[in-house]
């Protein structure tokens, strides 16, 4: 069997073609061969969500998936949500707004999280978006402020009063 194999697919829109180990984490490749920094390595064995990207649109831990999974996948990750000006997303509006950021590790991974969540166009009670949150570790204890944020931009997609 041979140690690497060619893999195409779609990274923030962009098609792509790379040559890649077989044992290599999807991780390792959008952040060493894309420089692709907002994708963390936290704990690199799939429980703190600081990995999180979208594969066709949901939301997986890359530090689990292998490279050559992504075959003919779409991969959006924390980059791709800019516009093409380079203005921030309204869920990235909402975490700075919030100050949801804190030291910013687990950020990517919470809002690639949040993006799936809000992709599904449902208004969530607070316990099950808390649930829905739940695979993120933050160190700086950012938790109330991430909700907050996530909240906050589902209820403007709404067309709801924020309430808090």
């Amino acid at each position: 069997m041979s140690q690497y194999k060619l893999i195409h697919c779609t990274i923030n829109g962009k098609e792509v073609e790379k040559m890649v180990d077989v044992r290599a984490s999807l991780t390792d490749m959008l952040r060493d061969d894309y420089h692709l920094t907002s994708v963390k390595k936290g704990c690199e064995v799939g429980e703190c969500g600081a990995c999180n990207v979208l594969i066709d649109g949901e939301a997986f831990n890359s530090c689990i998936y292998l490279a050559v999974w992504a075959e003919g996948k779409h991969i959006e990750t924390l980059e791709g949500l800019l516009s093409p000006e380079g203005e921030l997303s309204d869920i990235q509006r909402s975490f700075v707004e919030e100050t949801a950021i804190q030291c910013g590790f687990c950020i990517p991974g919470f809002i690639m999280t949040a993006v799936e969540i809000l992709n599904t166009g449902k208004l969530y009670t607070d316990d099950q978006l808390r649930r829905l949150l739940s695979g993120h570790l933050c160190r700086c204890t950012g938790y109330e402020n991430i909700f907050r944020a996530v909240k906050k931009t589902m209820y403007r997609r709404h067309g709801k009063p924020i309430d808090f």
